[in-house]
């Protein structure tokens, strides 16, 4: 079984890790907070970060990134120095990330996986503007969420990376799965809209964590400039609470009638700390699931606090 606790979440800085309940290893996605953060919010969880095998960067943005080597550098001074998975491209984009690529084993992420059982799915791929309904019949005619050559194996768990859209070199969410009981989680945080491929990987999960970022009205009359307000609304930014209780109900109603598992447990990942409210970001999740007859666990991954879904 898998455990996703979220060390932060928010435009202040994003760090997550999913843990193979069974062995006590695990990954972390993203490191954008301090390390005296990270460790805190480790031994909360009861989590020993020295037990990290592998680690994953969403994209190349600050608030998700600026603590990666710090942490790093701590873990190498008790003996463990996981890989880093990372676009070439958000490596080239970033600073920090270059910084952490001199020094430590960073190693390309890309979107080559399989997302399904049939070889042929597997070097078709899924095209990023494909349309829910034409992801969903591919989806369930190939038999689906077997990983593929492209997933990663790393404490137990098989990591499968997905195309998310936002503005970076490149970004990602992904799809995380037990390797010996096939409980998996869905992580996407950080995109405008749902891409077919994340769609596609964040179907049949246990534990959904979903972008919730804002409210249109609270961010149409709240403090940003308008050009970010405008970045924040469009197709390569975030999601609002509207967009993310939308794809929830499909992803329910798409998970049941082929027969997969819904999700028990829902967590409102990159809440706005201006531009919305973890308690209005709960309610709209809640009704969505409400309304799709689906009684999950619903949480908020907030920005100064460990959250953690079992």
């Amino acid at each position: 079984m898998l455990a996703l606790h979220v060390l932060a979440s928010g435009s202040s800085g994003n760090a997550a890790v999913i843990e193979n309940t069974a062995t006590g290893a695990g990954v972390l996605v993203d490191c954008g907070i301090c390390k005296r953060d990270f460790l805190n919010r480790c031994d909360e969880a009861g989590f020993d970060p020295g037990r990290i095998q592998a680690m994953f960067v969403t994209h190349e943005h600050g608030d998700h990134v600026k603590g990666l080597g710090v942490v790093l550098r701590g873990l190498a001074k008790v003996g463990s120095v996981p890989p880093v998975f990372a676009a070439g491209a958000c490596t080239a984009n970033s600073s920090a990330l270059a910084k952490v690529a001199e020094a430590f084993d960073v190693r390309e992420l890309t979107t080559a996986c399989a997302l399904a059982d049939s070889q042929g799915m597997a070097n078709a791929g899924f095209d990023g503007a494909m349309p829910h309904a034409a992801v969903a019949g591919a989806v369930e005619a190939a038999g689906m969420h077997t990983a593929g050559p492209g997933a990663i194996e790393a404490a137990g768990m098989r990591i499968i990376p997905f195309a998310t859209s936002h503005d970076a070199a490149a970004s990602f969410g992904f799809r995380i799965e037990d390797a010996a009981d096939g409980d998996a989680v869905g992580y996407l945080t950080d995109s405008g809209i749902v891409t077919a491929q994340a769609h596609a990987a964040l179907r049949d999960v246990r534990i959904l964590a979903l972008e919730s970022n804002h409210d249109p009205k609270m961010l149409a009359t709240g403090p940003y400039p308008y050009v970010i307000k405008q970045r924040i609304a469009s197709n390569s930014g975030h999601l609002s609470n509207g967009q993310a209780a939308a794809e929830l109900g499909t992803l329910v109603a798409e998970s049941r009638a082929a027969g997969q598992r819904l999700p028990q447990t829902v967590v409102a990942m990159h809440v706005s700390q201006n531009n919305n409210d973890y308690s209005l970001a709960r309610r709209t999740l809640e009704a969505a699931l409400g309304e799709a007859d689906c009684y999950a666990e619903t949480l908020c991954g907030y920005q100064a606090r460990l959250t953690t879904a079992r």
